[in-house]
């Protein structure tokens, strides 16, 4: 009541779109040190505290804001990992649905959660808080965690300390998943994976890079036998495509073929045949956080321009009427990417893409679009064509890879071509469980997280009759809406 919300201010854009560190000065968990007390101190405390109903991992969160206004960074660290493995992670990638659900964001701008959970993280790491955790015995019993995202770090690291062997299988050659090669350097640099695989490896995971699960010799069968318990976190990596005249033309490419080379590049590694966009006219499709990363990959690339298409109306900048706290509202909403250039163009769907003579494409033709009694209408006459040299899908994922282990396991799916579960995690396959987003379907880092604590604690109870992990979400939990 006494202060204002505050964030942490980003280096000058002419600085930061020349290099490929985190946009924050010194990072971001230094770089909002000197505000963090007193946007702590602004936590209300709440007799019900309705930040824990937005956030699926249960995060105590008004305790670890009083920890930090106390000056208490140990204690805070300690309450944050109690239900939050990869605080690092969701700091600076999740968006934060804990703080649209902040009591105080009633009538007043909502606590800063997410800044100040990074700040927590950093601080424990710089302070040497961050101590590995191996457990004080081992039961004896193996499980294999397939992918090493969110959901199967979290699995792996909750199993491991529950005393159990644990391999994490990756095809990438190395682990971390879309944390790795799916987002830009700016968003998060990789120094923070490294440091929590190294906390993994030295509490006993091991982690086997390079193994696509579901070929030659060690298919799903073979790993079934070899572990006495398996976790699917393969993801939702089917991408969306966009089936419309002129599809086949040279320089359309979905952001997943775009980023994970740009990443590599960024990090020192040499990528033959790398997909730019140095001097090119790019178009992304898709307004999402995929498309940002995109468009701050574009713009550092030296991209001539960068034009962000969304079908969907542009959204007001308050909460609308039909999303009332403390629901997630469709707000309009501006990235660091959004901040360093480019043009957001609303409400328009793409007719044709126009190729040149060497069969590469050229241009691309859109027309003005409404969504009318449900149905999506074109407008007559808004038809027009931009340049593009560079096309990028970012309209997110249907699903898991279906060839390979899913079918090799003859898995049940649902009716989205996710992988069903139980209420403990567990597939049609006996010992074979799901966690993240091969079975919810696409979602948010912290859902992944969740999930793999939950299906944690589904393996557990397995291989040893009960389990004390915690289960923070059951996989039919969704978010809160209207």
């Amino acid at each position: 009541m006494k202060n204002d919300r505050e964030v942490a201010s980003r280096r000058p854009v002419e600085e930061r779109v020349g290099d490929w560190d985190e946009v924050y000065p010194g990072g971001m968990g230094r770089a909002l040190l000197p505000i963090i007390n007193v946007q702590a101190s602004r936590c209300m405390d709440c007799g019900i505290p309705f930040c824990h109903q937005g956030c699926p991992l249960g995060n105590i969160i008004p305790e670890w804001n009083d920890l930090v206004w106390r000056d208490d960074w140990e204690g805070a660290i300690e309450r944050l990992h109690a239900t939050n493995n990869f605080p690092e992670f969701t700091g600076r990638l999740c968006p934060a649905p804990c703080e649209t659900a902040c009591v105080l964001g009633i009538n007043q701008p909502a606590v800063t959660i997410k800044n100040i959970e990074v700040s927590i993280i950093d601080k424990a790491y710089d302070s040497g808080f961050v101590r590995p955790q191996p457990p004080e015995w081992l039961t004896g019993k193996t499980v294999a965690v397939v992918g090493s995202g969110p959901a199967g770090l979290a699995a792996a690291q909750q199993l491991t300390r529950a005393g159990h062997t644990v391999a994490v299988y990756e095809r990438a050659d190395q682990p971390g998943g879309l944390l790795r090669y799916g987002i830009p350097e700016f968003k998060m640099e990789k120094k923070h994976l490294e440091r929590r695989l190294e906390q993994m490896r030295r509490e006993g995971t091991v982690f086997r890079s390079g193994v696509t699960v579901g070929e030659g010799k060690l298919n799903g069968q073979a790993l079934k036998d070899r572990y006495d318990a398996v976790v699917l976190a393969i993801g939702s990596t089917v991408p969306r495509d966009l089936p419309v005249p002129g599809r086949e033309l040279g320089g359309i490419h979905q952001a997943m073929e775009f980023l994970p080379q740009a990443n590599r590049v960024a990090l020192g590694e040499e990528v033959e045949g790398q997909i730019r966009a140095d001097g090119k006219h790019v178009v992304i499709i898709g307004g999402g956080d995929t498309g940002a990363d995109c468009l701050g990959t574009s713009i550092r690339q030296g991209a001539a321009s960068i034009t962000q298409l969304e079908i969907m109306p542009q959204p007001t900048e308050d909460r609308p009427n039909g999303q009332p706290w403390p629901t997630y509202p469709m707000i309009y909403r501006v990235s660091s990417a959004h901040e360093e250039g480019g043009e957001r163009v609303y409400a328009v769907s793409t007719k044709e893409f126009l190729g040149d003579d060497d069969g590469n494409v050229r241009a691309l033709r859109l027309v003005e679009v409404s969504f009318e009694a449900g149905k999506l209408v074109e407008h007559e006459g808004t038809e027009r064509e931009i340049p593009a040299e560079l096309v990028l899908f970012a309209m997110g994922f249907v699903g898991p890879e279906q060839p390979g282990v899913v079918e090799q396991l003859g898995l049940d799916l649902d009716e989205r071509g996710n992988i069903k579960r139980d209420n403990d995690y567990a597939t049609s396959v006996e010992g074979v469980f799901v966690a993240g987003d091969a079975g919810r379907g696409q979602s948010l880092i912290v859902w992944a997280i969740a999930e793999g604590r939950a299906a944690a604690a589904g393996v557990d109870t397995y291989l040893t009759g009960s389990t004390q992990l915690p289960a923070p979400i059951p996989p039919t939990a969704r978010p809160l809406v209207v």
